[in-house]
């Protein structure tokens, strides 16, 4: 079973992370209301893209190290740490699993986002990702809309804007988008909302964005 689609940017008012809901097998919908974020702390998040079980368990595995660390050090750890824990637990089984995944949060440098896949590759975020197979038509959207100095309601918009794309031309894309705000105070859950019955509404929203 595996996951599509996650995007996630930074902002001046944080790190913006965005997300559908479907799960495929081949041309089978095994879901279509998977959350693929998991919440590692009150001020990280890590996302979920490629083979359900393998993004599960090693992100689960990575949200108990960030708490032991946090019990053995009296603080939390730093988003760059985490993503070098995720990236060590990939190369340990290099090439064996299917993962890509976007470690995103706020610590004492402020906002930050970094991307670990299954090759053990590890990227820090210049100012965001796309990950899994509707990427090219979020990647449009964010390259078309993205500014650094945009405000928090328009940095929502386009979030919306990429993943609604992204559900509604990839066949392996779909179900809710669900959205995340991580800010100096930790993270906030904005919305879900199911792409087709909001589909009226966020057009209106582009329009207007535009």
């Amino acid at each position: 079973c595996t996951w599509y689609h996650d995007i996630s940017f930074k902002f001046k008012g944080g790190v913006i992370i965005a997300v559908d809901s479907r799960a495929s097998m081949g041309s089978y919908i095994g879901s279509g209301t998977v959350k693929k974020v998991i919440e590692i702390n009150p001020f990280l998040l890590g996302t979920m893209a490629g083979g359900a079980a393998d993004c599960q368990f090693w992100e689960r595995n990575l949200a108990r190290e960030c708490r032991i660390y946090e019990l053995r050090n009296g603080e939390r750890i730093s988003v760059r740490a985490a993503s070098k824990i995720m990236c060590n637990y990939m190369e340990s089984y290099k090439n064996r699993l299917s993962v890509g995944s976007m470690i995103g949060g706020w610590d004492k440098s402020g906002p930050n986002l970094y991307y670990v896949d299954s090759s053990a590759m590890r990227l820090n975020s210049g100012w965001g990702f796309s990950v899994g197979s509707g990427s090219t038509y979020a990647y449009g959207v964010l390259d078309s809309g993205y500014d650094y100095n945009m405000e928090v309601k328009d940095a929502i918009i386009l979030a919306r804007k990429a993943i609604y794309h992204a559900t509604h031309r990839d066949a392996y894309s779909g179900g809710f988008v669900n959205l995340y705000h991580i800010k100096k105070d930790g993270w906030t859950k904005i919305s879900r909302d199911d792409s087709f019955a909001k589909q009226p509404t966020w057009n209106k929203d582009i329009k207007t964005s535009d």
